[in-house]
């Protein structure tokens, strides 16, 4: 049976690439304050990006602002990412990007929502409920979970930078060094990563150290501040991969995001190059 992270692993082979092409459809970036709108928006550049993309992540808000017609227009995109997929013949993972956290038969209701109504293959989950809000999640054996760990706002520090002292332990740790070991614990069916943000390079060493397996989704590369080649030495598994990188506005904005995707692909491929040189 194909794991989600196998299946991430073979588009990355497949692409030559670890990014991911964020989907964000702004108002301010579209001709019309409109779910087509939208819609047209994220179709345009997954057709110029797709053969340069490891993932595609849409961002729930961005469609949801529009009401009933924007989760429609969500749908529509994740659609015409697997026909785009199938054009190329290589699927092309689909990330959601809700940041959902509940219980019960709430996160039934979400596991339900994003895999079978919406048709993702991924989404990104608060796992601060503990693992029962994550559990009707991992029961879609081939797809996936990013777990909140470390994230790339300076925010992040109010709450997942304290210390915590894990039961059991003598030795109090920082919060996301303990999400980051408990997403290890969940991950038995390949299927549990990670968000870990570019912005905190330093950190994010400190917790591919903790765990060297994991798949991080690192969001911050470009508009956040975040460097490349920094958060590819601090993020890489041993064997190169590991790291997904989500890039959204300095590819959507620029003149021609099919031309900048490629340059971000290469500029990875330089870089991994070098290190393995060095």
């Amino acid at each position: 049976m194909e794991t989600f992270f196998s299946f991430l692993e073979k588009r990355v082979d497949d692409s030559s690439s670890l990014l991911c092409v964020g989907l964000d459809p702004h108002i301010s970036d579209l001709p019309s304050p409109t779910a087509a709108s939208a819609r047209d928006f994220c179709l345009n550049l997954v057709k110029q990006t797709s053969r340069y993309a490891a993932a595609f992540k849409p961002n729930a808000a961005f469609f949801e602002v529009f009401g009933a017609e924007g989760w429609t227009a969500l749908k529509q995109v994740i659609e015409g990412i697997n026909e785009e997929s199938d054009r190329m013949g290589s699927r092309i993972p689909i990330i959601l990007d809700a940041k959902r956290g509940d219980i019960s038969s709430t996160a039934e209701a979400y596991a339900r929502s994003a895999f079978e109504s919406l048709g993702a293959d991924c989404v990104t989950l608060n796992p601060y409920l503990g693992k029962d809000s994550i559990e009707p999640f991992l029961g879609y054996k081939e797809r996936g979970v990013f777990l909140l760990c470390k994230t790339s706002n300076a925010g992040s520090m109010d709450v997942q930078n304290l210390l915590v002292m894990p039961m059991g332990s003598d030795m109090p740790m920082p919060l996301y060094i303990y999400v980051a070991k408990l997403a290890q614990q969940w991950n038995e069916k390949d299927n549990v990563g990670i968000v870990v943000g570019a912005t905190h390079p330093q950190i994010m060493g400190m917790i591919r150290e903790a765990v060297p397996d994991l798949w991080f989704l690192s969001p911050g590369v470009g508009a956040q501040g975040g460097e490349l080649e920094v958060t590819l030495k601090a993020g890489l598994r041993a064997d190169g991969k590991g790291l997904l990188l989500p890039v959204s506005r300095a590819i959507s904005r620029a003149d021609n995001p099919g031309h900048a995707a490629a340059e971000f692909r290469d500029e990875i491929l330089r870089i991994k190059a070098e290190m393995i040189k060095g």
